[in-house]
């Protein structure tokens, strides 16, 4: 039986369509078992009270082999983004960052983090999950 690797993908929920073009990719890559623990925008965490949200959150990076990170310049302006990556950092998950398809320039609040940068390709990143996964 293949590994099932538990994924966080931080993102901007400004920039979403990112977020769903990346669970596709991996979704529709062969001997390639993935589940995903982020919220989205489609299943949020329904409260406004800030420590719940971290909370929860929390623990589904804790629940992860690796944190995937959207590099986009985007990232550079979202505190969420900047929390949970200090929170994997914090909890010894491992970071890659995913540079979107298209960008020349990428968030210094992801690559400052991050294990390995890799281009927006289905087998670069699954190659380095396989890599750093825990």
């Amino acid at each position: 039986m293949a590994k099932t690797y538990n994924v966080f993908i931080s993102h901007s929920w400004q920039n979403s369509d990112d977020l769903y073009k990346l669970r596709e990719l991996l979704n529709n890559r062969g001997y390639f078992n993935v589940e995903f623990e982020e919220v989205s925008k489609d299943e949020p965490i329904n409260s406004d009270n800030a420590y719940y949200i971290k909370r929860r959150l929390s623990e589904k990076i804790k629940k992860s082999n690796i944190v995937l990170g959207l590099a986009g310049i985007y990232a550079s302006h979202s505190d969420w983004m900047e929390w949970e990556l200090d929170k994997a950092l914090e909890n010894d998950i491992p970071i890659v960052g995913v540079i979107p398809r298209g960008q020349e320039r990428i968030s210094r609040t992801v690559s400052s983090r991050s294990i390995d940068d890799v281009r927006w390709n289905t087998e670069s990143i699954v190659a380095a999950i396989r890599a750093y996964a825990k």
